[in-house]
């Protein structure tokens, strides 16, 4: 994972164990009792429910984690007596490839296979007859592709898209420990992940303290080659990846937004993709990079009046994956809670989510349940029947 996506050693070792505990979590899940058995309205005849595995399920797996998104969809998959097609992507093939060989060990030929290829494969697989569910893990556009393919023969389909999650930093008794959280929360992974911290929408009083405070943080964070065990942050995936960032802040920076820290690529003698870990000020609802999902090092930072604000600024994007509020005043938390546009809602904490409960999204950033941790995953894997059974005596 190091090698291919360019994570930090620490990192993908946290990957592997986060992967090992979810699925743990999963296979206690699906030992739970499954249907029921209802009353019946005509007198003689018992009603009960049952669930059958779909088939062939297709994962569609994305660069950033090339093993724990693999192994959140196969778990589940098998538990529930599937068969399990992945594709993993071009960047970061390594890891699925290398648990397909560890699968072939010990399951039946067909049970768990793989298939490495561009955007043309993916697509095949996903209007191939025998795929019964897929389930897609990637950015919105090519998400909305998988499902017109997926749903031109009625795939299930389940897709884990992006976000642009805000954090509101309203108040609190440690704001240094808050942005201790909200800068791990937004350059883990130098912020390639679907679920960082890319909006800080703090309260006026408080914007000038919170600046400071993420500046100081963000700039001593040095970015070096993940291989290192004393590595705090890697490079970018890729140079297109690394291009995009780039020019998201040079953007930005047109706009009016102000550079608090960083804002700038890296040179390296390595040759790695580096940016530095960004803070940008100044940065009103409408520009772009407080809308559009940058997935790189880069938090902006915006202030508001009110909570109503607060919360206007946070749900004004297409967005509604996860978001994040400081404040330990009852009324705001519950709030926040009622009408905050997000499928994970995080108090008093970063954006990182536990191992056993769903992981959701709504808005653009998922389509359909159950692809991922939770009670609802036996929605996707499987299929509901429902059996009338009388005696013809």
């Amino acid at each position: 994972m190091t090698k291919e996506m360019g994570k930090t050693l620490g990192e993908s070792k946290g990957e592997i164990a986060k992967a090992v505990g979810e699925g743990r979590a999963t296979a206690d899940r699906a030992g739970a009792p499954i249907g029921e058995v209802l009353p019946s309205q005509i007198a003689g005849t018992i009603s009960y429910t049952f669930r059958r595995p779909r088939g062939v399920v297709l994962g569609i797996n994305p660069w950033n984690f090339p093993f724990s998104t693999p192994l959140r969809k196969a778990v589940p998959a098998l538990l529930y007596g599937n068969a399990i097609v992945q594709k993993p992507a071009t960047v970061s093939p390594g890891p699925l490839l290398m648990m397909r060989d560890i699968a072939s060990e010990f399951f039946p030929k067909g049970l768990f296979d793989v298939v490495v290829g561009g955007g043309a494969i993916g697509q095949s697989l996903c209007e191939h007859q025998d795929i019964d569910a897929v389930s897609f893990t990637g950015s919105v556009g090519v998400g909305r592709k998988v499902a017109l393919s997926a749903v031109s023969h009625f795939a299930e389909v389940s897709l884990e898209l992006g976000g642009k999650n805000p954090v509101i930093l309203n108040d609190s008794l440690n704001i240094s420990s808050a942005l201790d959280q909200i800068t791990a929360a937004g350059f883990a992974v130098c912020g390639q992940r679907c679920t960082a911290i890319s909006r800080v929408i703090v309260h006026k009083d408080l914007e000038d303290q919170v600046i400071k405070g993420l500046a100081k943080r963000t700039n001593a964070i040095t970015p070096s080659d993940g291989t290192k065990e004393d590595a705090q942050m890697g490079p970018l995936s890729s140079e297109n990846q690394l291009n995009d960032v780039s020019g998201f802040v040079n953007r930005a920076i047109t706009e009016g937004a102000k550079v608090a820290a960083g804002g700038m690529k890296i040179k390296s003698d390595t040759g790695g993709y580096f940016y530095s870990p960004t803070i940008l000020s100044g940065v009103t609802r409408n520009m772009e990079i407080a809308r559009d999902e940058v997935f790189g090092p880069v938090m902006v930072v915006m202030s508001y009046s009110e909570m109503e604000e607060a919360l206007s600024i946070a749900n004004d994007v297409s967005f509604g994956l996860s978001s994040c509020l400081y404040s330990d005043q009852l009324h705001v938390v519950e709030k926040f809670i009622a009408e905050s546009e997000s499928g994970m809602l995080h108090i008093n904490g970063g954006s990182f989510p536990q191992n056993h409960l769903p992981f959701v999204g709504v808005k653009d950033s998922a389509l359909g349940v159950g692809g991922s941790n939770g009670a609802s995953t036996i929605q996707f894997y499987t299929t509901e029947h429902t059996v009338y059974k009388s005696s013809l005596t």
